[in-house]
């Protein structure tokens, strides 16, 4: 087969982070591939050609994106159009499914094989997602456990290939003993909308622990992605700072985590630190998932887990003052904090072992050589 070209599109950060290790992964298999498509720093630093600005793609909520309507249209027809110009060997989708989904009904007909690496969360937010990814997509490669038995049941074409976090966290931080330091992590998310809407009440968390607890207080952030600075600068007494380009390190050195809900709870949970989940989202997003999830808890690693291990603040709970009482918990309740921590070590074999991007890199050489 000729050395291909490959249309991949990922659409927010974690998207480019698990992208750019298969993308790695696949250069290897094919040396002289070349890919365009849409994604972040990572990708565009492995050569692949964007075709739309990184920041523009971070978007989330219903609202949120009907609010980008125009912008997003723009762009899967630019992207179809260049499908077919461009006559790809295949076309890689990961995650991203409210625009991802569109772009494969609208190539489907090319005849270019459809991959789709990293599940959309068709399994809690109903199933009828569930008969267009049957329709359009080839082969599906997941990195979640229990999302095989699922699409397995729906007649997918699926495979299991592991977590890609499990290559990029430190062997030595996996699964780790709880440090000495008297520090706590906040993860208030990746995207602008997650930190506008979290930051400030987890602040007040910390800024109430601290006081009461003598501990400090680490911020992951990301550089670049927002003014973190406006927030902090009224906590300068409160032993609160920020640490950038780290959150592997920070979660490692922390006793306990304060997270939004995401990919930041399989992070913490493979590197073992009891933490409690929180998210909140517009008011119109909110109601709309309120009626269409399915699912009776929401954090990846309760899901990973199939209970619910650690405490999840939805919405109008996540406010500082229940954050405080679920932080304190762990904090004075050794047999809690010490059972919570066993499970949390069972996460990392639970997402397969390293080396899933090699898996996923190699059935789709597999597949494409059909």
């Amino acid at each position: 087969m000729e050395e291909p070209s490959i249309f991949l599109s990922a659409g927010d950060l974690s998207g480019d982070n698990a992208s750019a290790k298969l993308v790695a992964s696949l250069k290897k298999l094919y040396p002289q591939s070349n890919f365009f498509g849409l994604g972040g720093s990572k990708l565009k630093a492995l050569g692949q050609l964007q075709l739309a600005e990184p920041e523009d793609l971070a978007v989330i909520g219903f609202w949120e994106v009907a609010k980008r309507f125009r912008f997003f249209s723009r762009l899967l027809k630019h992207c179809t159009e260049e499908i077919k110009k461009r006559r790809p060997q295949a076309i890689i989708l990961v995650d991203y499914p409210g625009f991802n989904l569109r772009l494969a009904k609208r190539v489907r007909s090319l005849g270019i094989p459809i991959i789709y690496y990293i599940s959309p969360q068709v399994w809690a937010w109903g199933k009828k997602r569930v008969k267009t990814i049957k329709e359009v997509v080839d082969l599906m490669l997941l990195i979640l456990p229990f999302e095989e038995k699922f699409f397995v049941s729906y007649g997918t074409n699926c495979h299991f290939v592991g977590h890609y976090l499990l290559e990029e966290i430190p062997k030595e931080y996996i699964s780790s003993p709880i440090s000495q330091k008297k520090q706590i992590a906040l993860l208030p998310g990746s995207r602008k909308q997650e930190i506008e809407l979290m930051l400030s009440p987890m602040l007040e968390t910390a800024k109430k622990f601290n006081n009461k607890y003598n501990t400090k207080t680490v911020v992951t952030g990301i550089r670049g992605l927002f003014d973190y600075d406006k927030y902090l600068k009224n906590y300068s007494d409160d032993n609160i700072t920020i640490g950038y380009d780290s959150p592997y390190k920070t979660i490692y050195e922390s006793q306990l985590v304060l997270t939004a809900s995401g990919t930041a709870t399989l992070e913490t949970a493979i590197i073992g630190r009891p933490m409690v989940v929180v998210y909140k989202t517009g008011f119109l997003t909110y109601w709309i998932a309120r009626y269409l999830l399915k699912l009776d808890k929401i954090a990846l690693v309760n899901l990973t887990l199939d209970e619910k291990v650690v405490p999840e603040l939805i919405q109008y709970d996540a406010n500082a003052e229940k954050m405080f009482l679920e932080l304190e918990k762990f904090y004075n309740n050794s047999q809690y904090f010490e059972s919570v921590k066993k499970r949390l070590n069972q996460v990392p074999q639970l997402l397969g072992g390293k080396g899933a991007s090699q898996r996923a890199a190699q059935l789709i050489y597999e597949f494409l050589k059909l």
